[in-house]
């Protein structure tokens, strides 16, 4: 593909879909056809750069109506935006859910990750390819993780056109699947996000905090939502001020949930304090780890929850504008928020003056396109701002030089909703919840082997086998990985373990966003492995050279000794160590130094390769 503009004109239908987003060209230097009346006028510099930021949007845009994006549309995108189109290519090419080379109008994303593996993806992937071959008119691609892995194995359609279709098939036979692609508008329609709770058909339901709604709302009624609590918590917030609402989340103890577990109020005080401005609050709604579905259920179950907490922050911080970044697998809990942020907004909880308390706050979403990567915060920025998802150096933090450069306060979905009851029940009473240390509830994802897969919501400082009970581990229990493909596993003997951020950490492993993944003993624990080194080998940004190079080095490693044991993997073995080592102790982000710790752990807790 040719880097400069060149005479690749866009189709009608391309040009449409851009200016549906963009509206339509106000001189011809943006539509590519001049005159002599245009040729004195041309936006240009700061005017110019502050449109980058719809790059994202206007990929999305053409790739929803057509199914891919050609050289025609990119150029006009380019010339719309003022983006040069070897910086776009190489924004659109950096996520897996664009394409440009042509492909049908249907794509079948079937996932193979660890959850999906372990319930015969394999097989999936295998049946679904037979029957849609050649001529079918859908495209089949093998995906990392599409957050359904309590309904594993998963698949998901999506037809473009305007509007573009969508079908969700979980769990997924051959026939659904194919059924699914065929015809997105005849598929079934989703379970309810309430089935991915199991405590909500039980007799505690009483005792949850963060989940309280999830199937006793409707998560398109705001009034219902009022009826339920709903808002008690922003009012809460007007009356105490900023640094009363900071100074509550403080005293609870509240720290991110996204596995990093940084104090929430030291983040918003120290964006709150910036003299620059504007500051702006981010969500990240972007949970790509495999095993992690969390985010998903609160957004399609409880949507309007989020609005409340991100309009709670932004007022903490002093911002009024806030982003939803949402992963672009999660159809359904884009259609719910986009309903949610669009009544509330016509209510008069969002915009110029919130609850008439003078205070403008509103909220953008900007989709993601299937790029792990940008769930690290920086990386998300870069993808906001029209750029590749790449992280960037720290320092300056986000809390001083973040979206745009300007102050950023940035959490994700669980951290900001724990804090509505935080304000309702008061700081000191949400402490109590949990440990010393790890204060509050918190959201597990479990799934794999167990009988009752889906989100639980237990206090900090249960143990491991108490939540294990309460899914109900089939058969024999070979392992369980902690934390997602970044994460650890443990042995059956060790189920004891605090689910605590100190007690994992103590027990030579990791909480993370909170994935609980149990493998029974008929899964093929070192095929395991080698997906897990394939992710990370795919999803690597290829910023840095330690994990550019050392995720290939790690797969192929593994790939040579998954047929061999004992002294003929020992070099690999070695090697490994070594290559873990690098990464860990060189790579820029979190994800080249985390590559390693799974398969470090099966080496040495489970003697994966003896």
């Amino acid at each position: 593909m040719d880097l400069h503009f060149g005479d690749s004109k866009p189709t009608d239908e391309e040009r449409a879909a851009i200016d549906a987003l963009l509206g339509p060209p106000e001189s011809s230097w943006e539509g590519a056809d001049r005159s002599d009346a245009d040729l004195r006028w041309a936006r240009g510099g700061r005017e110019a750069r502050e449109r980058r930021d719809l790059l994202l949007p206007g990929l999305h845009a053409v790739n929803d109506r057509i199914g891919w994006i050609s050289e025609g549309a990119l150029d006009y995108l380019c010339r719309r935006l003022t983006v040069p189109p070897a910086e776009a290519y190489g924004v659109a090419t950096f996520y897996a859910m664009f394409s440009m080379k042509p492909r049908p109008a249907t794509v079948l994303h079937v996932c193979t990750d660890l959850a999906c593996a372990a319930a015969g993806a394999s097989e999936l992937c295998a049946g679904v390819e037979a029957r849609l071959g050649l001529g079918s008119g859908v495209a089949v691609e093998r995906s990392p993780c599409l957050g359904l892995c309590e309904r594993a194995p998963a698949a998901l359609a999506i037809k473009a056109g305007d509007p573009v279709r969508t079908a969700v098939s979980a769990p997924a036979t051959v026939e659904r699947a194919v059924l699914a692609a065929s015809s997105p508008d005849s598929a079934p329609e989703e379970p309810s996000a309430a089935l991915a709770v199991p405590q909500a058909a039980e007799a505690g339901r009483e005792e949850l905090v963060l989940l309280s709604r999830v199937g006793v709302v409707d998560p398109a009624s705001l009034d219902d939502y009022r009826a339920h609590g709903g808002y008690t918590a922003l009012r809460q917030a007007f009356a105490i001020g900023p640094a009363g609402v900071i100074r509550e989340v403080t005293d609870a103890g509240l720290v991110g949930r996204g596995g990093a577990a940084f104090p929430t109020g030291r983040k918003w005080q120290a964006t709150a304090s910036q003299p620059d401005h504007p500051h702006y609050l981010v969500c990240n709604a972007d949970e790509s780890e495999p095993g992690t579905f969390k985010d998903r259920v609160v957004l399609e179950g409880d949507p309007y929850s989020l609005v409340e907490a991100m309009t709670i922050a932004g007022y903490a911080v002093g911002a009024h504008k806030g982003y939803l970044y949402l992963r672009g697998e999660y159809p359904r809990a884009l259609e719910r928020m986009e309903h949610a942020i669009g009544q509330a907004r016509a209510r008069g909880l969002l915009g110029d003056d919130v609850l008439g308390q003078g205070y403008a706050f509103d909220i953008e979403i900007r989709r993601g396109a299937g790029a792990y990567i940008c769930g690290e915060e920086t990386a998300l920025f870069n993808s906001i701002e029209g750029y590749r998802g790449e992280p960037r150096s720290k320092p300056p933090f986000p809390v001083e030089k973040g979206l745009f450069g300007k102050p950023t306060a940035e959490n994700n979905v669980e951290t900001l909703v724990n804090v509505l009851p935080i304000l309702t029940m008061g700081a000191q009473a949400y402490a109590a919840i949990g440990t010393g240390k790890s204060t509050g509830p918190k959201l597990f994802c479990v799934s794999g082997s167990v009988d009752r897969p889906g989100i639980y919501e237990l206090p900090f400082g249960a143990t491991l086998g108490e939540l294990l009970d309460l899914a109900g581990v089939r058969k024999r229990l070979r392992a369980v990985l902690l934390g997602g493909a970044a994460g650890g596993f443990v042995r059956p003997d060790e189920l004891d373990i605090p689910l605590t951020f100190e007690g994992t950490r103590e027990a030579g492993t990791t909480l993370g966003s909170g994935v609980v993944l149990a493998f029974d003993d008929t899964v093929p624990l070192p095929r395991l492995l080698l997906r897990i080194a394939e992710f990370f080998r795919d999803e690597s940004c290829g910023q840095c050279v330690p994990c550019r190079v050392g995720t290939v080095r790690q797969e192929e490693a593994l790939h040579r000794i998954v047929d061999r044991t004992g002294a003929e993997a020992a070099s690999d073995i070695t090697l490994l160590r070594e290559v873990g080592r690098a990464m860990k102790d060189a790579s820029i982000c979190g994800l080249g130094q985390t590559a390693w710790n799974a398969v470090e752990s099966a080496i040495d807790r489970l003697g994966a390769y003896e």
